[in-house]
């Protein structure tokens, strides 16, 4: 096997997708010090019928490159916790190289994310392309010494410093990953309708099981199972499962959150199981597990994964699949189950998968998708304000307006410093019913829905812009966050959201917002920055383009007010004479 594991420093090869270099004081190239590269030729032993890559071997290298970077920033060894959902965007060939690129985006206090970009490259058209990109979750292991406490990731580039704040949204997904599953489960079942299954493949045909014996090569450095490993194989049994419901050859092309339940180690039996949980128009999930066990000792759960399957036709196009019936009790549960997880996928592919021009200004909320368009909206906050291209285009009464345009799309940033605590700030900015009393483009605002503790949507009326014009009313879903660590900003991001129970009307225009919301970071125990981002829509620009041309200045105004009716609030609740505002 022709392979090459390139760490940050050394010369590298042509790289998809690399941002501008940075130039450091020494005039050194700034290389990310996680940063490992492994480039792989796809032999044909690494194949399938098709002459494509395997998905198994693939999962494999990306599980090593990721793993050395980890220990790279750990200092010792690690071991994978979790691997995000993967979709795969196009196969690779035998003949072609695999560009596997691996570093840490950000650290917490024992676990760290990894984010992995895979890309293909046609040594003979010299063309390359994206063909996947994941994250994963690596736990350093205690020492001899105790628990390990990771040093901090410190961002160098705007890639870094995005990927890094970002990494803290995911972090916050995956610990409700389950709550989430939980609840979209239990509104499936309760809304769901009577199913016919003439004409169907019974699900007990499409089920495998197979066993493997751990043996030292399928060990890692750390004498544990390799974790690619053991994703390599329950990719094997759950792509017979799916050929036996369709007497074809599938393609793997996305993957549910692995998630590691437990460790293996050399000499377990490895009992892994598949079987097709539900089959729709065009694809099909196959559910599968891993357990463990040594001598007569009960099983022990491994992982458990669930993939989606579609078998092309000689245009690569998904063809028609046949349906499936499920088992009493146990398979009719996997049935409903899987297709709360269809819904799930579509979610996170419309809300978070999508490119920002992709994807409507307003999206439609419902309880179901609640946790996804909190995260994309917080996201899509962390993003803009992690850009280092703003340009400071006025400043007046120490309030500072920056614009940024890119791609035909404006983006605005208002900043100032309040001389009370951060928290106090985000306290007093959380409620939007307040914001009347300091900005004047707030007419009315009012709750419309509750979501949870962090995340509430209003309507908010504004003014006219035009003598004698309609006013406007907006949608919003406000989403609020504390910091992940010290240092950290609290934020606020606002987005358009659309409620059946609130279309637009007549006597108002309906406006959209895309992505809004403040930034709040303490700089000292009293000195807070308070920064306000907005990337203008139609129904935004009209009452920012008089600042932004030098010819208003109502946006300093209401920044003004606020400064003034923040501090004004805050002294009233330190003294009682008025009660702690609620977050709510």
């Amino acid at each position: 096997m022709r392979s090459a594991v390139v760490m940050a420093g050394e010369v590298r090869p042509p790289e998809l997708l690399d941002e501008p270099e940075l130039i450091l004081e020494d005039g050194e190239v700034y290389r990310n010090p996680t940063e490992v590269k492994m480039s792989q030729i796809v032999l044909p032993c690494h194949a399938n019928h098709c002459g494509e890559l395997s998905v198994g071997q693939l999962l494999k290298w990306m599980d090593s490159t990721a793993c050395l970077s980890a220990e790279r920033h750990a200092g010792c060894s690690c071991i994978t916790a979790s691997v995000d959902d993967i979709h795969f965007e196009h196969t690779i060939g035998v003949g072609q190289v695999v560009n596997i690129k691996a570093k840490v985006n950000r650290a917490f206090t024992s676990s760290m994310e990894v984010g992995i970009v895979v890309s293909c490259e046609d040594l003979y058209r010299n063309r390359q392309w994206k063909v996947c990109h994941a994250f994963a979750t690596f736990v350093a292991r205690r020492t001899e010494a105790g628990k390990v406490q990771l040093k901090q990731v410190i961002p160098r580039t705007q890639a870094e410093q995005m990927e890094y704040s970002i990494a803290a949204e995911r972090r916050r997904m995956r610990l409700i990953h389950a709550e989430i599953i939980n609840d979209l489960l239990s509104s499936s079942s309760a809304h769901a309708g009577q199913i016919t299954f003439e004409d169907a493949v019974p699900a007990e045909r499409t089920r495998v099981e197979s066993v493997e014996l751990v043996l030292p090569p399928h060990a890692n450095h750390q004498v544990s199972t390799f974790g690619g490993q053991i994703m390599a194989w329950m990719e094997n049994v759950a792509t017979i499962s799916a050929s036996r419901l369709c007497n074809a050859h599938p393609t793997l092309r996305s993957i549910d959150m692995f998630h590691f339940r437990g460790p293996s180690h050399i000499g377990d039996r490895l009992v892994l199981k598949a079987i097709v949980n539900n089959a729709f128009k065009k694809s099909m999930e196959v559910g599968v597990c891993a357990e463990a066990y040594q001598g007569g000792e009960p099983l022990r759960h491994i992982n458990t994964a669930f993939m989606t399957f579609e078998v092309l036709d000689q245009d690569k196009k998904p063809q028609t699949l046949p349906r499936i019936r499920p088992e009493p009790v146990d398979g009719k549960r996997r049935f409903q189950e899987a297709i709360a997880r269809k819904k799930v996928r579509l979610d996170r592919k419309y809300i978070i998968s999508c490119k920002q021009s992709e994807v409507p200004l307003s999206v439609p909320w419902d309880p179901s998708n609640q946790m996804y368009l909190s995260y994309n909206n917080v996201s899509a906050l962390k993003m803009l304000a992690a850009r280092n291209n703003w340009v400071l285009t006025s400043e007046k009464n120490k309030v500072s307006l920056y614009t940024l345009e890119e791609n035909h799309v404006l983006c605005f940033k208002v900043e100032t410093h309040v001389a009370i605590a951060a928290e106090q700030v985000f306290v007093l900015l959380c409620d939007l019913r307040r914001r009347h009393e300091w900005d004047p483009h707030y007419k009315e605002c009012e709750v419309i829905n509750h979501a949870d503790e962090d995340d509430t949507i209003y309507r908010v009326v504004t003014p006219s812009v035009s003598k004698g014009g309609k006013v406007q009313d907006f949608i919003l879903l406000a989403s609020r966050r504390r910091p992940c660590d010290s240092g950290d900003p609290y934020w606020i991001a606002l987005r358009s959201v659309t409620l059946p129970a609130f279309p637009p009307t007549e006597g108002y225009n309906r406006g959209e917002v895309v992505c809004a919301g403040f930034s709040i970071t303490e700089e000292d125990r009293c000195l807070t920055k308070l920064s306000y981002y907005n990337q203008a829509t139609p129904g935004v620009l009209p009452y920012i383009s008089t600042d932004i041309a030098g010819l208003s200045s109502s946006f300093y105004s209401a920044f003004a007010s606020c400064k003034a009716l923040t501090v004004l609030l805050f002294h009233h609740n330190v003294t009682g004479s008025s009660q702690t505002l609620s977050l709510h």
